[in-house]
């Protein structure tokens, strides 16, 4: 959960010392203004920086006052992180409800501190509507995917009440209508010589919502498929953040990469191999569980989630041989483990190698508004947003990956749509199975068993 590929402060001609004139020149261009900024900076009334500042606990500042910033920020972050750990084995023990309600309020946490940068530019010219539209979207969008996910999951209970099934029925239109509502209410706020300021607003509260809510949705459908699906990838995840931090503060050279100067190689490597090992062996841990592998699913009788299951070939143990380059290396000529392991490696890779750029991409955000973070909640780390960039790219990742190598035809979904269908329905889809099942042979073997 650190800021991950930190350098050490001890060279600091890699980080800027012994610069040129002319690089000095081209840092600022790249940190400051553009010629397009300051054509717009009228427009946006002035610079849009919002301050953050880390607001870290009076008993820290005292118990850690003789230690230089350097090492000072080292224990405050990772104190920090220790007790954010904490809180995250205590909502997964907490069960899935716990855990998708947390998600909700980190959506919208991070919602708030983007519009909130926003707001800070749209407000010079205080303009209508511009924070009441913004949170009437995230309304309508989470209305529309929450929506869909009740309808998947809990199928049965819609259909059983009158209320629900109107809704689920018409789900779709409703949704509809309630964008439409709030669109029209966006064409009447236009205020003559700020359209296009107004304009750029829509667009940022529009990728917002695409970035933060489709996300999040995302993340609660891998909870769905099993708990690991949702632990270990978001585990990976904040194990390569903490161990690119260790690496880079101690081992830290080579920069990485211009947007963040901090980062190195050498954090980035370490991360990655530190990473992959860690997936392994919690996946490893983890797969022994059935209230982490089996899918989450909706208790019509106990009205209630449980995680209940004959465990998948995914979680049962299986003999691997290893490959005759490393048997010389390892001594063995063949592994026990679980096929989920395999799986780990491709979500552990893809948490150290491509997760990064989500942080990247929030550095280059924030160079762009010249602010150190998304918000100071978070002593030492910043807002949420800072510490769940990495994690919605990640989402999408596991949810196209479940989608592309996991996921099979679900049965009960199928007898749940089949059971809507009118008697007739039914009744057609019932003779055409028969008919293949003859065909096939398989009906007759079974009326002799």
């Amino acid at each position: 959960l650190g800021d991950a590929y930190s350098s050490t402060a001890r060279h600091p001609e890699l980080f800027g010392g012994n610069r040129s004139c002319s690089e000095s020149e081209s840092e600022n261009k790249l940190d400051g203004e553009t010629a397009s900024d300051s054509e717009s900076k009228s427009e946006f009334g002035g610079s849009p920086a919002v301050p953050t500042s880390d607001d870290t606990p009076e008993v820290l500042n005292r118990a850690l006052s003789n230690l230089s910033s350097r090492w000072k920020n080292w224990w405050v972050r990772g104190i920090l992180t220790l007790a954010m750990i904490t809180f995250f084995f205590i909502i997964i023990y907490l069960g899935p409800m716990v855990l998708m309600t947390i998600v909700m309020c980190v959506q919208i946490k991070c919602f708030h501190e983007i519009i909130t940068i926003g707001y800070n530019v749209y407000h010079s010219y205080d303009l209508p509507w511009f924070r009441t539209l913004s949170w009437y979207f995230l309304l309508c969008v989470n209305y529309f995917f929450y929506g869909e996910t009740v309808t998947d999951y809990f199928f049965t209970l819609v259909q059983r009440e009158e209320p629900l099934r109107i809704l689920s029925k018409y789900h779709r239109f409703i949704s509809f209508a309630l964008y439409l509502t709030g669109f029209c209410m966006f064409v009447l706020s236009l205020v003559k010589k700020h359209y296009r300021l107004q304009f750029y607003m829509f667009g940022w509260t529009h990728v917002t919502l695409l970035i933060v809510v489709t996300q999040s949705h995302l993340i609660i459908h891998n909870l769905f498929e099993g708990m690991i699906w949702f632990i270990v990838p978001i585990s990976c995840v904040i194990c390569n953040d903490i161990m690119a931090y260790m690496f880079g503060f101690f081992f830290g050279r080579t920069p990485l990469i211009k947007l963040s100067p901090k980062k190195t190689w050498e954090g980035f490597i370490g991360g990655f191999f530190a990473t992959v090992l860690f997936g392994l062996l919690l996946s490893y841990v983890m797969s022994g569980y059935r209230c982490f592998t089996c899918p989450v699913e909706f208790n019509n009788d106990t009205n209630s989630f449980t995680v209940d299951c004959e465990p998948s070939e995914l979680f049962q143990l299986q003999e691997y041989n290893i490959p005759l380059v490393l048997q010389s290396v390892v001594g063995w000529k063949t592994v026990r483990m679980y096929p989920f392991q395999i799986h780990s490696i491709a979500l552990s890779t893809f948490a150290s190698l491509i997760g990064p750029f989500g942080g990247f991409f929030a550095s280059g955000f924030k160079r762009a508004f010249k602010i150190k973070d998304f918000a100071n909640t978070i002593p030492g780390h910043g807002g949420i947003m800072d510490r769940f960039d990495c994690q919605y790219l990640m989402a999408t990742f596991v949810n196209v990956y479940i989608a592309s190598f996991i996921r099979g035809p679900n049965p009960s979904k199928l007898i749940q749509q089949f059971l809507t269908l009118r008697p007739d329905q039914q009744l057609h889809i019932f003779n055409t199975l028969k008919a293949h099942l003859v065909d096939k042979g398989m009906l007759g073997s079974l009326e002799d068993a």
